[in-house]
């Protein structure tokens, strides 16, 4: 088995901005404060067939074969395809069981980019959309946490969309108040949303009419929550929330201003750069800003 110094995964990668944030990570790994040695890059995604597919393209993208940063082409980093649906609790128990097993030692970087954003509004896509990008992310951050060695980054890939400026004062508030105390908090401000919605009355409850944004919102609150935590437990991992921005992706269906690699900025910065040990942000555009 050969070994690599540098270990990283990313979700929800076989396309759009995960795919660019596996591609700018293998650009960017050479230059980066976290070079030492061989880099295995875990690209995720729920299809084996897609999976596979985007591990080709990017072992064949000609400014990969240009920088010469893949391990085929006398560089230090592998891509390779592993199957994980973070809508499944399975799939993610699986995953982390593998990675356990495969990487005694420990991991580097966790990249949570999977989400969906399904058209429309009811209380059905609410649901399913709150269950994979809340729940969903939240369980495979947890699991794969504890595998982040000492020094490791994790990144979640919010949004915008999950500003606060969009909520009543109560519920901004609770949200403020949930992200400095702890994930059940937040859990419970995602159950509220969900219950008014059911009933219609959302808007009544001080929420927008907004499955995606109420997810991201709730993503960036437990990712302040964890920081919170991993902090107090002494242990150096830098946990932070960020928007890509407005990128032209399947996801905003051809309507974002840029590019996918533009998108993969502000994710691969905080994984990669010297960030002056900072955790527990909402970043964007490489800024710290306010959620």
């Amino acid at each position: 088995m050969v070994t690599h110094s540098r270990v990283a995964a990313v979700t929800g990668a076989n396309k759009g901005i995960g795919l660019a944030i596996v591609r700018n990570l293998a650009l960017q790994y050479p230059k980066s404060s976290l070079h030492s040695g061989g880099f295995l890059i875990y690209l995720t995604a729920r299809s084996a067939e897609r999976g596979a597919e985007a591990v080709n393209t990017l072992n064949n993208d000609p400014q990969l074969k240009q920088a010469k940063v893949l391990a085929q082409d006398g560089g230090d980093t592998t891509i390779t395809f592993k199957e994980l649906d973070i809508s499944k609790t399975k799939s993610i128990k699986d995953f982390s069981k593998f990675l356990k097993q495969e990487h005694p030692d420990g991991l580097d970087i966790v990249i949570n980019n999977a989400g969906i954003a399904l058209q429309g509004f009811s209380s059905d896509l609410v649901k399913e959309t709150v269950e994979t990008n809340y729940y969903g992310t939240l369980e495979a951050t947890q699991d794969l946490l504890p595998m982040l060695k000492s020094g490791g980054r994790l990144v979640n890939v919010s949004s915008m969309a999950g500003s606060l400026k969009k909520y009543s004062d109560e519920v901004r508030d609770a949200f403020l108040q949930a992200s400095k105390t702890d994930v059940p908090a937040v859990t419970a401000i995602m159950e509220r949303f969900k219950s008014a919605v059911a009933e219609g009355k959302e808007k009544e409850a001080g929420f927008p009419s907004a499955g995606y944004a109420v997810s991201k919102a709730g993503e960036t609150a437990f990712t302040k929550v964890l920081a919170m935590e991993e902090s107090k437990r002494g242990r150096n991992i830098l946990i932070n929330a960020c928007c890509p921005g407005y990128v032209k992706t399947d996801m905003t269906r051809g309507g974002g201003a840029k590019t996918p690699d533009e998108g993969a900025r502000t994710p691969v910065m905080l994984a990669l750069d010297d960030i002056g040990g900072r955790t527990g942000g909402f970043w964007q555009s490489e800024k710290e800003i306010e959620w």
